[in-house]
């Protein structure tokens, strides 16, 4: 009886990827037609550019996919790139303008500086679709859809994605440093900072599988390793020769250690051996529910995956700029 209960929930997994997969694929091979209301409240719309610039999807997929196997790591920072700017001011592309003379942009905030990766990705895929088709795509989108891209690329599964966001003329500096989560908070800390956002407690945990791939800087993850109680002692030792007391700041190491190139669930399976990089890795498997949520990704890896889709589509769904709201960027790291 057991058996045959686990069969079906098997079953049903794989079924629930399969509508995944599939909608993430008509989303990716189509593109949309554009309202002519000019209500910036209509909902996004999976085929935007079906008719604006019906090679749109498959552009950035196949740019995205390249710069992946060139470098995997660019996955990952494909995929923070998008969460960094989402949860500032919401999926408007603030995170991709540079500061100038008059403008201070996000890009030097704490958990930005000399860290966020990828720009040069984003903007080559601006500027094929300009050529392609001018002033039609917005660089949020390009984000936002290569953030999905880069996941299948390493090995996840895709999911659908409303299309038509615009690009903001503005960003906030302040709200980069206060409003994304540092890889030093407690687990109420990591709560409160996904909420702020909208995120229960289980989508907090299935988005920090973002983790299983992507490298860190020592300094993120130094503290933990000399001082903390709740690391693997082998694996504090390990990190130790690659992130001195002193020093090497900018050395990397990989936040799963056992796959990183991988869009898999180690990560889970690392956090309940007490092998998570960061503090606020950490951190999930001290919450009764949470705990058993990472024990649960990490038996059945489909289901993270499910749940980590599923959490994406909310992600790209904050506050996005759309009708007349925002402009479309010429060049993604600046306003027009």
């Amino acid at each position: 009886m057991a058996g045959s209960s686990q069969q079906r929930v098997k079953i049903c997994l794989v079924l629930c990827l399969v509508g995944i997969v599939s909608a993430a694929e008509y989303s990716t091979s189509s593109s949309s037609t554009t309202s002519s209301g000019s209500s910036s409240n209509y909902l996004l719309n999976p085929l935007f550019y079906v008719s604006k610039c019906p090679r749109a999807l498959d552009t950035i997929k196949k740019l995205v996919t390249n710069a992946v196997l060139y470098e995997p790591r660019m996955g990952a920072s494909l995929l923070r790139l998008h969460f960094h700017d989402c949860f500032v001011q919401g999926c408007d592309a603030s995170v991709l303008l540079k500061d100038t003379a008059t403008f201070k942009g996000e890009q030097g905030a704490l958990p930005n500086v000399n860290s966020l990766r990828g720009f040069e990705v984003i903007e080559n895929i601006k500027a094929e679709l300009e050529r392609q088709c001018p002033g039609v795509v917005s660089c949020a989108d390009i984000l936002t859809v290569a953030a999905r891209d880069s996941v299948v690329a390493l090995g996840g599964v895709g999911w659908p994605l409303g299309l038509g966001r615009r690009d903001s003329t503005t960003a906030s500096l302040s709200g980069a440093n206060s409003d994304l989560p540092s890889p030093f908070l407690n687990f109420d800390g990591l709560v409160a900072a996904f909420q702020k956002k909208r995120f229960t407690v289980n989508e907090m945990v299935a988005l920090s599988g973002a983790h299983t791939i992507g490298s860190a800087r020592c300094l993120l993850f130094r503290s933990r390793i000399y001082n903390a109680t709740d690391i693997d002692s082998s694996y504090a030792e390990e990190l130790k020769a690659n992130c001195p007391k002193q020093g090497g700041d900018s050395n990397l190491s990989p936040i799963d250690t056992t796959s990183k190139n991988v869009f898999d669930s180690s990560y889970y399976t690392n956090l309940i051996s007490k092998k998570g990089l960061f503090h606020s890795d950490q951190q999930l498997f001290s919450g009764v529910s949470a705990a058993l949520q990472v024990k649960t990704y990490s038996s059945f890896p489909l289901l993270f995956k499910f749940d980590f889709a599923n959490a994406m589509v909310k992600m790209s769904n904050l506050s996005p700029l759309t009708g007349n709201q925002g402009q479309i960027r010429n060049v993604c790291s600046r306003v027009n």
